[in-house]
């Protein structure tokens, strides 16, 4: 009899839940470093492989593994491999599936500390990595050679909001090598808008301390593949290399994170749309990078690939000092990195999460330091709205003072009549990003 195959809201509640003694409808969380044995030879069996069962947490938990259960589900793959970090995802594979002497092709628009691992450290390894803009095909077909070992880019790029065709790359790759592994990160996206696996990719990450999790208190990250795959990556990514284990209670926040994973999606894509529509008609800012937007180049690829487009927009004011200004000002939209979170977060990519990048490499990647990244949050839209309003307005007054983010100085209070006592630490200072080179 065929499995039932059930609808993403309700995989994000469910998974395959395995009822324990106790009748506990949430997973437990396993807080244990080891697992005991009931004899010497069924310790020699696990060790061997024989038999399928927990023997030390960093090789598995059981908390762990029913998350590890519902992420692969959720994007159609065999297994997922659980981290501490999305970084530790990304590390972790990159390492388990290249060697000295391997070819890495990846897009030149990537999240900045991915962008440092292909160009700065995996070279130090004799890995020699092709940057490309996948987005262009040509491009694609010059740099993907027969001994091309993988290919890496993401479903939205971070932050220029390009969107390359999963599917075009993905068989052009597999046509040159069959053994070519195309990993995509689908943090930006999440499995409900699209699932990079069903298009052709073989390996999937994540840093599921944005949406997955989506509550701002958890680090952590995934990768999704075939079973022959993840084996390889657990075994050696996880297991030896990094070390970048996932622990039972982060993985027990995410679980509960995910069952409100389809009702936090679709406010966030709603919410977007419509600053988005606020943002294009603002006489304030140049000019606005959104898939969801008919004048986006990538439009008709997210369109086809893409169920919804996301809750990260970015926009250009007019020049970097403009662009301070405006994250000075903002009071609701909170100035901090990562996305995802139930708070709309703001952000300057240029001097911020891709500080580490040249000037010349960030605009290689398509975007500049006039560049503002917006992730939207459950707020009413219209407060956001309001929020950026008067924080362009205040930014074109050269002569208004800096109205601090709450973390600054005096804090910021929505609802003075609740007000705690709270700490006044040192005001936060901007640095104009590309003073130097790496």
């Amino acid at each position: 009899m065929a499995q039932k195959t059930y609808a993403p809201a309700t995989v994000v509640v469910h998974g395959n839940h395995v009822h324990n003694n106790f009748g506990a409808l949430s997973t437990p969380i396993f807080q244990t470093s080891t697992f005991v044995f009931g004899s010497a030879e069924q310790g020699g069996r696990r060790f061997a492989g024989q038999e399928s069962s927990f023997i030390y947490s960093r090789l598995g938990n059981p908390t762990t593994s029913q998350l590890e259960q519902k992420i692969a589900l959720l994007e159609g793959g065999e297994d997922c491999t659980a981290f501490s970090s999305g970084m530790g995802a990304i590390s972790a594979t990159l390492l388990s599936l290249l060697s000295c002497g391997d070819n890495l092709v990846a897009d030149k628009t990537l999240y900045g500390c991915t962008f440092a691992l292909i160009h700065e450290t995996l070279p130090r390894f004799g890995i020699h990595a092709d940057s490309i803009d996948m987005t262009d095909m040509a491009q694609v077909k010059a740099a993907i050679r027969p001994d091309t070992k993988v290919v890496y880019f993401e479903t939205i790029a971070n932050p220029s909001m390009k969107v390359t065709d999963i599917a075009a790359v993905a068989d052009y790759a597999h046509a040159q090598n069959p053994d070519c592994i195309v990993i995509v990160d689908n943090t930006f996206a999440t499995p409900l808008l699209v699932q990079p696996l069903k298009l052709g990719a073989d390996v999937v990450v994540h840093s599921a301390t944005m949406y997955l999790n989506g509550h701002g208190d958890v680090v952590a990250g995934f990768s999704v593949a075939r079973k022959e795959i993840m084996d390889k990556i657990r075994m050696i990514g996880l297991k030896d290399i990094t070390g970048a284990v996932l622990g039972p209670q982060e993985a027990f926040l995410i679980l509960r994170g995910l069952k409100t994973l389809k009702v936090r999606m679709d406010t966030v894509c709603a919410n977007t749309q419509k600053v988005v529509d606020f943002l294009a008609g603002s006489k304030y800012v140049q000019k606005v990078f959104y898939p969801g937007l008919e004048n986006h180049p990538d439009h008709a690829v997210a369109t086809r690939e893409m169920m919804r487009f996301g809750g990260v927009v970015s926009f250009e004011m007019g020049s970097f000092e403009e662009a301070k200004k405006v994250l000075n000002h903002v009071h609701l939209c909170a100035l901090a990195v990562s996305l995802g979170d139930c708070e709309t977060l703001i952000q300057h990519p240029a001097s911020m999460t891709h500080s580490m990048c040249t000037k010349e490499e960030i605009e290689a990647a398509g975007f500049s330091d006039r560049l503002i990244r917006l992730a939207v949050g459950l707020e009413d839209p219209d407060d956001i709205i309001a929020d950026l309003q008067q924080a362009f307005e205040a930014a074109q007054n050269r002569t208004d003072p800096v109205k601090k983010q709450v973390c600054d100085r005096e804090p910021v209070f929505l609802f003075p009549h609740l007000q705690l006592r709270a700490s006044s630490p040192s005001a936060m200072n901007i640095a104009s990003p590309n003073e130097k080179n790496r």
